[in-house]
């Protein structure tokens, strides 16, 4: 996903978004047959699955710019942040659900069913992409190369000052904030001497909170600047991440999460509708292709920070480290926000 987001957003914005997206999808839905094809067969090997891991996580090198900058295609600019919020609250509703209903159905019927009947889910998405009636899509005019048209998204990025804020805060609360899930198995087992089920239950709990957010965000989100909601969510999440550490009450620690998934959930949609309103039609897959390949790039590097933190510091140090640097990043980019709009008001004034 990494190493084709880039290209990925390169294509979002030469081709229809929806025709890739019904490729990409696709690809994925042939991935999951092959998996239960593999398990029912035999063939699974370690060498099998990661050769169709590989092939996925390409596929969603490609989905995911183009799903994301699609997302005002399906509705407007006003109702972006409704949109994604929306979308966020699906995605958290499945993790909170979706655990229980998959041990549920490995041991009724086994792995193999699972993913045949992920393979089958994937038909009711292209139909949903198939339905729609969109506007025909006005093919720009190539006047680069590939490689030079995906690497104007990366460059624009870059010089663009409000993109590359979003973007880099994005990155640091992704690293150090969104890690704090690689660390709930230590926690649980050495911390709040929880088993699996304790587990389970603490990851439902961060889950529910952060689709209370998702809904809270889509519902009276307009209400408020993206800026305080978006700030206000980093550290809200960071405070009750840091309180989370300090803990040894079970039920204690269950309320924290909630919070941090709350807060969490404040921020990612909104930095998401902030990044594709602000920039021109004609370059958001390519940004969005930057927001993948950082996305993809804070889950390996966040797992690493935390995970050598932890085993020399200990789990809780490594949390509150985390909540402490999400906290100090977000006032950095207010600092920043600050000084720009005071850099831009005495420009206008001269």
């Amino acid at each position: 996903m990494m190493l084709f987001s880039i290209w990925g957003g390169s294509l979002a914005d030469l081709y229809p978004k929806r025709s890739i997206l019904i490729a990409t999808q696709t690809a994925q839905m042939i991935c999951a047959f092959l998996l239960a094809a593999g398990v029912w067969a035999g063939f699974a090997t370690t060498t099998f699955i990661i050769v169709v891991a590989g092939v996925n996580g390409i596929a969603m090198g490609f989905d995911m710019p183009a799903r994301q900058a699609f997302t005002v295609e399906m509705t407007n600019r006003e109702d972006l942040l409704n949109a994604i919020s929306l979308n966020s609250s699906i995605v958290n509703g499945a993790r909170v659900v979706g655990p229980s209903v998959a041990g549920l159905m490995i041991g009724t019927f086994g792995v193999a069913t699972c993913f045949f009947l992920n393979g089958l889910s994937f038909i009711a998405v292209i139909a949903g992409l198939l339905m729609m009636r969109l506007p025909p899509f006005p093919r720009p005019v190539r006047v680069a190369s590939t490689s030079e048209h995906a690497w104007h998204g990366v460059v624009y990025s870059m010089r663009h000052q409000r993109v590359r804020t979003i973007l880099l805060l994005f990155l640091a609360v992704g690293v150090f904030g969104w890690s704090y899930a690689v660390l709930m198995p230590a926690f649980a087992r050495d911390v709040l001497a929880r088993g699996a089920n304790g587990y389970g239950v603490l990851m439902s709990a961060s889950g529910m909170g952060a689709l209370i957010g998702a809904l809270v965000v889509a519902t009276y989100g307009h209400r408020f600047t993206p800026r305080k909601i978006a700030l206000g969510g980093v550290w809200l999440f960071s405070l009750a991440l840091l309180a989370f550490s300090f803990t040894r009450n079970f039920y204690v620690a269950l309320a924290f999460l909630f919070v941090a998934g709350f807060g969490m959930l404040l921020f990612f949609p909104t930095s998401n509708t902030v990044l594709q309103t602000i920039v021109p039609d004609e370059m958001r897959g390519r940004v969005m292709g930057v927001w993948s390949l950082v996305f993809g790039a804070m889950i390996p590097l966040g797992g690493l920070e935390a995970g050598a933190l932890a085993h020399w510091l200990g789990t809780p140090f490594a949390l509150a480290f985390g909540a402490m640097v999400c906290a100090a990043c977000a006032l950095v980019t207010l600092a920043v926000i600050r000084r720009a709009r005071i850099k831009s008001e005495i420009i206008g004034i001269h």
